[in-house]
């Protein structure tokens, strides 16, 4: 369930950034990622998985632990994700389990990715550059009644109350419109309904369900250091458009040595969705 970039070339220092999120990300809703994993409707557990467009590994290790008798191979273009997931592979004891592929999945040339039982791509398809043409490669790629499980995120989560800051009230959901424009010319298929698109590559969709986080700041205190991470994102993106105002109730929330630091607030929660299809090859 991470939010995996297999497609966009970064800066070390974004690439850096980005990992620390999906490891928070996955840190904070395994328990998610367990239900949605546990949710799948499998007809027999797999032994050959695919990870595409796997980051730091979220998804490679809740697989790896629903299904004991399964060996994953993860996919994602950032080696510096890739060696986060096998530093973790090694650490857990399950290297023997984990095999990891860096590749470029809108290039000509897909890597070999076997003949997979299951295909797992969270938080990925909505960055391929031309996704129905990556939903007939999976097809391709899976056995008989192979099963692809897209997993998806409607946007970036939530964390501050609609009354917050006081002195800029609605400043997060504000920030986050003005991010719209970019979005939708960066990835286009962020919050799209897969299910037709799955339907014309072939396959039979055979469920789709979406889990609803709402979790309290109390309940897992690296929910602060998420909403750092992500608002620091969404700086980055709007600090030439949002109003003065704006920016500088922006930087208080994310000055960490401030008292009105997101990171001294008692009042965050996490608030997100992720959705999930499963989709069956044909024959």
């Amino acid at each position: 369930m991470a939010h995996s970039h297999s497609t966009t070339h970064h800066t070390a220092a974004a690439v850096t950034a980005q990992a620390e999120i999906l490891d928070l990300d996955a840190e904070i809703l395994a328990e998610y990622a367990t239900a949605i994993a546990a949710w799948l409707p499998v007809q027999a557990s797999p032994r050959e998985i695919v990870d595409l467009g796997s980051g730091t590994g979220a998804g490679t290790f809740t697989l790896l632990a629903r299904f004991p008798d399964a060996r994953v191979l993860a996919v994602d273009s950032s080696v510096d994700h890739l060696r986060r997931l096998h530093d973790k592979a090694c650490a857990t004891g399950v290297l023997d389990r984990v095999h990891t592929v860096t590749a470029d999945l809108d290039a000509a040339d897909w890597p070999d990715l076997g003949t997979p039982d299951l295909v797992w791509a969270s938080a990925s398809m909505h960055h391929m550059a031309d996704p129905a043409r990556t939903l007939r490669k999976v097809y391709d790629a899976l056995g008989p009644g192979g099963l692809f499980a897209v997993v998806e995120l409607a946007g970036l989560p939530r964390f501050l109350p609609e009354t917050a800051p006081a002195d800029r009230p609605g400043l997060e959901e504000r920030c986050h419109a003005a991010t719209t424009g970019f979005h939708a010319e960066h990835v286009p298929h962020r919050g799209a309904d897969w299910g037709p698109m799955l339907t014309a590559a072939g396959f039979s969709v055979e469920g789709t369900h979406t889990f609803a986080v709402d979790m309290a700041g109390e309940r897992n205190p690296a929910i602060g250091r998420y909403a750092l991470t992500v608002l620091q994102r969404v700086r980055h993106r709007v600090a030439e458009t949002i109003p003065a105002e704006d920016l500088a109730a922006l930087d208080r929330l994310l000055d960490t040595g401030s008292p009105h630091s997101v990171l001294r607030r008692d009042d965050l929660a996490l608030r997100t969705e992720r959705t999930v299809w499963a989709a069956r090859r044909a024959d």
